[in-house]
């Protein structure tokens, strides 16, 4: 069964911005941590930004200043801002976490990003 669908992932252009979005099955309210994580062809998966306990934000130093993690008001939606494509922002990307009624974090299946020049 699928717990967390990624979506708003394609093309964009270098320099240009896309938003993608985890949502939670059942508008499920998400618990922190949650997380973003990418993985290009080739390379490890690395994560590149989470919401922890108080909401404070942590971000890889590749995507600091350029990616930005929120949530919708009602918790049941991830969110990932990214300002400033660069190529190698390229890959597939998933989120992570647990939302109320599951007993333990998942992963979504993953998006696929492309960063066109």
């Amino acid at each position: 069964q699928v717990h967390l669908v990624e979506s708003g992932g394609g093309l964009v252009q270098a320099g240009g911005s896309l938003r993608l979005s985890c949502r939670a099955s059942n508008g499920r309210v998400i618990i922190n941590p949650m997380a973003w994580y990418r993985q290009a062809p080739g390379k490890q998966r690395e994560e590149v930004a989470s919401i922890v306990n108080g909401d404070s934000t942590n971000y890889a130093d590749s995507v600091q200043g350029r990616f930005t993690i929120s949530s919708d008001k009602a918790r049941s939606t991830l969110y990932l801002q990214m300002n400033s494509r660069k190529p190698e922002d390229a890959g597939i990307y998933f989120c992570k976490g647990r939302a109320l009624g599951w007993g333990h974090a998942y992963w979504g299946q993953g998006t696929q990003v492309t960063v066109s020049s």
